[in-house]
């Protein structure tokens, strides 16, 4: 159509490659003004970042466009005309999976890190590192066969030598795996977060805050500031008790007893007078102090209140147990304790 006006080939084609080009390049300009103003109204900012990230990778791709519609001006050997389109088809390919691995990174990605919110950043950054890679590895090897089998390269072969090689390191690396998908499993089903006390059922003496949660094994810091190391995959299995769930909130629970004789309502009435002035005391629920038993040798008591933070129990505590002590000895209330009389007969 362009030959009567241009009858060089070369010029024609450069002619209808820039034409075509700034002709493309001006209407994805006026669809990104107006996604940009569409997205302006939105309160997420993913399809900015979107448009940021792909606004290279689509310009690239215009380009080639142009520049296959072009070619076709050019009247070249045979022999040229081949590998040249294969050149750009494989170009093309690798910009489209690109853009694909861009509309996956940040939507997806974006997306599931809005949703969870309370586990640990660095967990969140460090599972999505492993996503994306393992996401783009998907995308290469499809890129790869898909540019192999346009240039006529067998790929049935490479299949089912990745097939057998993939099922070798998968059971290789079975416990690992196992431990890799227990921690994300862990992480998306929000039953533990960075700084929550934890008490694991298959393990006593494990009692410890959580230091971090990673894909292979969760740290956790004991009372005695020892770090303990648990897989996933062990930690997936436990029944976990965690305090910090459903709330921080929690309760403090004080025993004490005093002697037989004392006056239980005058008891009940002392120490609940200082556990209401206790600093980290919470008014709701109210605190309440309870008769428990007539032991052997006194008549037990516990006083119930609650603090804000798990982190306030053990402050609390050895506060109330301080005010207790004082009140009791204060109103002359006598707190017994475990004797042994010894009586000696002589024959």
């Amino acid at each position: 159509m362009f030959e009567q006006y241009i009858p060089n080939d070369y010029l024609r084609a450069l002619a209808i490659f820039a034409g075509l080009l700034i002709i493309l390049r001006v209407v994805a300009f006026i669809l990104e003004r107006t996604i940009l103003k569409l997205v302006k109204k939105t309160k997420t900012d993913v399809d900015d970042i979107f448009i940021k990230k792909s606004s290279m990778p689509i310009t690239l791709l215009v380009t080639l466009i142009c520049l296959r519609v072009a070619l076709n001006e050019i009247s070249l050997d045979s022999s040229w005309v081949e590998p040249i389109s294969k050149v750009i088809y494989s170009l093309l390919i690798i910009l489209v999976a690109v853009i694909i691995y861009i509309i996956f990174e940040v939507i997806v990605f974006h997306v599931w890190k809005k949703i969870i919110k309370r586990a640990n950043a660095k967990t969140i950054e460090s599972l999505s590192s492993v996503l994306r890679g393992i996401l783009k590895t998907i995308i290469i090897i499809i890129t790869i066969l898909y540019i192999l089998s346009l240039w006529g390269v067998e790929v049935t072969p490479i299949l089912a030598g990745l097939g057998i090689a993939g099922i070798a390191i998968s059971l290789a690396l079975q416990p690992t795996l196992s431990n890799v998908f227990s921690g994300i499993s862990l992480i998306l089903d929000d039953s533990i977060r960075v700084g929550d006390l934890v008490y694991l059922d298959n393990n006593n003496s494990l009692k410890g805050k959580i230091h971090s949660i990673g894909l292979r094994s969760t740290k956790i810091v004991t009372f005695d500031n020892e770090l303990v190391i648990v897989p996933n995959g062990k930690l997936a299995e436990s029944n976990i008790q965690n305090i910090a769930l459903p709330e921080p909130k929690s309760r403090v629970v004080v025993g004490f007893g005093v002697a037989y004789g004392a006056d239980i309502e005058k008891v009940k009435e002392i120490i609940l007078k200082e556990i209401h002035s206790i600093k980290l005391a919470c008014k709701d629920p109210a605190p309440v102090v309870r008769f428990i038993e007539m032991a052997e040798s006194s008549l037990n008591f516990k006083a119930y209140f609650y603090v804000e933070s798990f982190e306030d129990r053990w402050t609390a505590i050895d506060e109330a147990n301080t005010k207790i002590y004082k009140a009791l000895r204060k109103n002359k209330i006598e707190i017994p304790f475990k004797q042994l009389d010894v009586h000696l007969r002589k024959d």
